[in-house]
């Protein structure tokens, strides 16, 4: 199930970028313009077919794919018959259109893929749902014991039941199990849960039990220890005796569609704020390579992500909602290739767009003091440029790759 999860996603992968360049390829073809090639893959070919004007084919490597434009720049050398076809020669909104095809393409398939969910798994809602009451525990005897207890917990003396979905904690809006296990945990007097039970507002204020139980570290969910023997630390915590898990809401066809868009602007936000991240992520990297732990906010590489697909394979009898997952990283994973690809640098698609801007504005100014278009943008000028961007980038993907290699990020603990 690893190996299958590891190449499902890596197909995954290759579709996503596929799908990208079927964006710049359909929309270069409305527009009237030639697409010499469109090849899955880089390096030696091993299949084509020409239909039309067009080749299409596989290569050897599965690590992208292009779509080859007549014309893209004014440096690039024409046929006679692609003269008047040639990219750089038409309108800037049919450029600026073909170019943006790319990064939009990802983006409807990332929602595609979050409706998907939607219908057949459902999307995760706010709050936290209570899947069972007991006991509490006064502390823990190993990373997988407790200490026994009997009879009924806090919480449930106080009338709460299985079922009930947890929205607030001591007056403040809860949006996960993490949230909620948090809020509990960081009570010192009594707790009042605000609840949704088949549509109706509760509210229980529950008195915590204190217990003793193993520290864990929030931002990476793993237990914190002593540096000296290994041992786990203690810490005292507020318990009320409930279990906590997401909240699922389910769709038909037509109320997916909101819910998708609300999940989307979700998902997308987080995804942004991850891009943002990366630059800072430089040294958390070289740090792993070192040895040191994996942040689990450092980026992944193509074989990080699809390890993880596998991962996520290999326990789907084990977890709930482990294809949900899968997608969802998947879905992601779209949105990371449209917004990275709409960086206004040069060679990504943003760049060649930020040309087009700035040649537009120049001309406009150009008209209004009377003065002839200007010459396109010598593409030859920003080489220098453009190969510190492809240095830099390049840099970081190995330095990613290499992380993924020698200390992958693991969502299971082993």
């Amino acid at each position: 199930m690893f190996v299958f999860g590891v190449v499902l996603f890596a197909l995954g992968i290759l579709a996503s970028v596929a799908w990208h360049e079927c964006g710049h390829m359909w929309a270069a073809l409305a527009t009237g313009m030639k697409v010499r090639r469109y090849f899955v893959g880089f390096g030696p070919k091993i299949w084509s077919v020409k239909r039309g004007e067009t080749e299409y084919g596989l290569k050897a490597i599965p690590a992208g794919g292009f779509c080859d434009i007549a014309g893209m720049t004014a440096a690039d050398e024409l046929a006679p018959d692609e003269e008047d076809r040639a990219m750089w020669k038409q309108k800037p909104w049919k450029r600026v259109f073909v170019l943006a095809a790319g990064p939009a393409m990802n983006l409807v398939l990332g929602v595609v893929l979050l409706y998907g969910v939607a219908l057949v798994w459902g999307l995760p809602g706010s709050g936290a749902s209570v899947p069972r009451l007991g006991c509490v525990a006064p502390t823990q005897l190993s990373e997988k014991e407790l200490a026994p207890c009997a009879g009924e917990g806090p919480a449930q003396r106080a009338g709460m039941r299985p079922g009930d979905v947890i929205t607030a904690v001591n007056g403040t809006a809860v949006a996960d199990p993490g949230a909620t296990t948090k809020a509990i945990a960081g009570s010192a007097g009594p707790v009042r849960f605000d609840v949704l039970r088949d549509g109706q507002k509760l509210s229980f204020e529950v008195q915590p039990q204190r217990v003793s139980w193993f520290d864990v570290d929030p931002a990476t969910g793993e237990y914190r220890r002593d540096p000296a023997t290994g041992k786990p630390l203690f810490r005292e915590m507020s318990k009320v005796g409930v279990s906590v898990e997401a909240v699922t809401v389910r769709y038909n066809p037509a109320t997916a569609v909101p819910g998708t868009f609300a999940f989307t602007g979700v998902v997308f936000e987080k995804t942004w704020e991850g891009v943002v991240k990366i630059p800072s992520k430089v040294g958390a990297l070289v740090h792993s390579l070192s040895g040191g732990k994996r942040d689990p906010e450092t980026p992944m590489s193509v074989v990080g992500a699809s390890r993880i697909g596998g991962e996520l394979a290999e326990h789907a009898d084990e977890y709930k909602g482990v294809w949900p997952t899968f997608v969802f990283l998947l879905a992601s994973l779209n949105f990371v290739l449209a917004m990275v690809n709409l960086l206004p640098l040069v060679p990504f698609d943003g760049g060649h767009i930020a040309v087009i801007a700035y040649e537009k504005a120049r001309d406009t100014v150009r008209r209004l003091r009377g003065q002839a278009a200007g010459a396109p943008v010598d593409y030859l000028k920003l080489a220098p440029a453009t190969y510190v961007v492809l240095a830099v980038v390049g840099v970081y993907m190995v330095l990613v790759l290499a992380a993924d290699i020698v200390n992958p990020i693991s969502l299971f603990q082993k």
